[in-house]
């Protein structure tokens, strides 16, 4: 009887202060988890990275800190931690093969969000679809288009092809083609386009507008028009000038052709 009490006194005394030590990794372990990651976060801020990796990063740390301590404190008590780290190694795989798409969205998030090629606010082209850039997250980036519809393009996309963005440069040029009649004076034609450029304020004139003949049509002599203009003015120059010189070459007698086709009939002889 007296040797049962003493094994029994001597595996809770052994075990016990196992568990105990475990006990305290497992508290002092999450704290400083805590703090580990209350500092990781605060380099991440202060060397201004964008706010949702830093969101993101930061749970990646606490969340590995975490499994760390809780392996350290279970194999601290005395339970096999070999077979844990094992079947955990086991799940992570087979959830990264399960969630191949989404992690490699992921990692395109954080190319885009590293490197910035775009950001919030910008008026973008990119896989397929154009709007402005609404939301840029770890796995989507949200569009909202010029009629107001919101797509979401997954990051693989987004980030694996061209993106073209159209709110880095200041100015902007707007290329437009008119075509007059092979009959039509093409340096009165010229002087019309220019006089129309320079009475648009909206119009740059560093660098210069150029106009020039740029190809002799099946019908038509055709000027490449090409002013410059700040960005938020490109529609806008677009669409009136395009309106104002046809005015201008109706005023001017220039004509502007357009496809037709003539038919010829012939009246047969009985004879």
């Amino acid at each position: 009887m007296d040797e049962s009490i003493m094994i029994v006194k001597d595996y809770a005394t052994t075990y016990g202060v196992n568990i105990l030590i475990a006990i305290i990794i497992f508290i002092v372990g999450f704290w400083i988890s805590k703090l580990i990651t209350k500092s990781a976060t605060k380099v991440m801020t202060k060397s201004e990275m964008d706010p949702t990796l830093v969101k993101f990063l930061s749970g990646i740390i606490k969340n590995l800190l975490y499994v760390f301590v809780i392996i350290a404190a279970i194999d601290k008590a005395g339970i096999e931690s070999t077979s844990l780290v094992a079947v955990l190694g086991a799940a992570g795989l087979a959830v990264g093969l399960a969630l191949q798409g989404s992690l490699s969205n992921f990692a395109a998030g954080v190319m885009l969000i590293i490197f910035k090629p775009i950001k919030v606010g910008d008026f973008v082209e990119a896989a397929g679809v154009m709007g402005g850039v609404q939301e840029i997250g770890i796995f989507v980036t949200t569009l909202t288009s010029p009629d107001n519809k919101v797509i979401y393009v997954p990051n693989s996309q987004m980030g694996g092809g061209i993106i073209t963005n159209y709110s880095v440069k200041d100015t902007r040029r707007v290329d437009m083609e008119f075509g007059i009649g092979y009959t039509d004076d093409i340096d009165k034609a010229r002087r019309v386009i220019l006089e129309v450029l320079s009475n648009d304020e909206r119009v740059l004139k560093d660098p210069a507008p150029d106009v020039f003949v740029g190809t002799l049509g099946d019908s038509s002599v055709n000027f490449k028009v090409r002013p410059w203009v700040k960005r938020e003015n490109y529609l806008g120059v677009y669409s009136d000038v395009t309106e104002n010189i046809k005015k201008k070459f109706d005023e001017n007698n220039i004509s502007i052709p357009f496809p037709q086709t003539d038919v010829h009939l012939f009246q047969k002889s009985n004879n």
